[in-house]
């Protein structure tokens, strides 16, 4: 009889039970291990994602831990063109604002009038001398005045006819028909020009020089800017600072206005018309000019109340616009003077 055991078994083997288990238990054990691993493993990168958030939310200039070393350049950069963007764009804003006023005789006026519009100053050697109290005032003021040569200030200018020296000023406040007829409502002698297409800046010079001197302070246009041009304010001697561009969007319109505030309404005409120096004109007259081709168009001289023709020997089919103004408007003065 085989040696057993009392569970009846034969000594000296192992239960398979017991060697299952055995071999289970490293395998339970590693499994642990790895899940203990695993864990360690999330904990570490949740600590170091929170670190990462830390650092975004408390260091903006941190990125992933990092300085934004590459990323300054661009936003800097981007800050710099946005800056140069706002330079020009105010650059463009003052230039649209200023104007330029050459010639001696316009340049001393504007000075004498409004020293504080002028911006600075481009004039010839010879020049100095004559306008040496505008350098003075310039450098107190902290303002710039260059002496350039006469091909410099030409191209400054846009003329040959520069006359020595050029002043950039700021415009002249846009005065609208409207607020002009508010403000003088009150006048009981007027005079105002109304212009139909006349655009020659040479024409508007001239007429703005002879509306100074017989007293006329506004002529009626749709573009009054056009009156501060160069080359017009150069013609006008000066007059510019005495005479307003009335803006208005529609001349018909704006001639209806004028009606309404008590101005008679006058036109020319070269072929028809009452004599100038056969007529009572009213104390208050808007004197109404076309362009010199085709005059004033139909619809505005059907809205006018008396053509006025001046009298000559006919040679010649009409007189400049410019040279008509002065005439018309020097027997108005003459006749309110007496």
């Amino acid at each position: 009889m085989s040696a057993e055991t009392k569970s009846g078994r034969p000594q000296g083997k192992k239960p398979t039970a017991k060697r299952f288990q055995s071999d289970a238990k490293p395998a339970h054990t590693s499994g642990r291990a790895e899940h203990a691993s695993s864990g360690r493993h999330k904990t570490a990168e949740r600590e170091k994602n929170a670190e990462k958030s830390e650092n975004l939310l408390h260091k903006p200039w941190m990125k992933n831990g990092k300085k934004m070393a590459a990323d300054q350049p661009k936003q800097h950069k981007a800050e710099t063109t946005s800056a140069k963007t706002v330079s020009a764009a105010l650059l463009k804003q003052h230039k649209m604002e200023e104007s330029k006023v050459q010639g001696e005789n316009a340049c001393r006026v504007c000075f004498r009038e409004r020293p504080d519009a002028v911006v600075k100053m481009y004039l010839e050697q010879s020049m100095a001398a004559k306008f040496a109290d505008v350098m003075k005032y310039l450098a107190a003021n902290k303002k710039a005045y260059h002496l350039v040569d006469s091909d410099e200030l030409e191209k400054i200018s846009g003329s040959s006819h520069h006359g020595g020296v050029v002043f950039v000023v700021k415009r002249k406040p846009e005065q609208t028909l409207a607020a002009y007829l508010a403000a003088n409502k009150h006048k009981k002698h007027d005079c105002l020009l109304a212009l139909d297409g006349v655009g020659n800046p040479h024409n508007l010079g001239a007429i703005v020089r002879s509306c100074a001197h017989f007293g006329v302070q506004g002529v009626i246009m749709t573009q009054p800017d056009l009156l501060q041009s160069g080359a017009a304010a150069r013609t006008a001697e000066g007059g510019v600072e005495f005479v307003a561009g009335l803006a208005c969007d529609h001349l018909p319109l704006a001639l209806k206005l004028c009606k309404e505030a008590g101005y008679s309404l006058i036109t020319t005409s070269s072929h028809a018309g009452v004599s100038l120096y056969n007529s009572k004109l009213g104390n208050k007259v808007v004197v109404v000019f076309g362009e010199e081709m085709d005059g004033v168009s139909k619809q505005v001289a059907n809205s006018t109340d008396v053509a006025l023709q001046i009298p000559g020997t006919g040679k010649v089919e009409s007189l400049n616009v410019s040279v008509a103004a002065s005439l018309i408007l020097g027997e108005w003065y003459r006749q309110q003077q007496s």
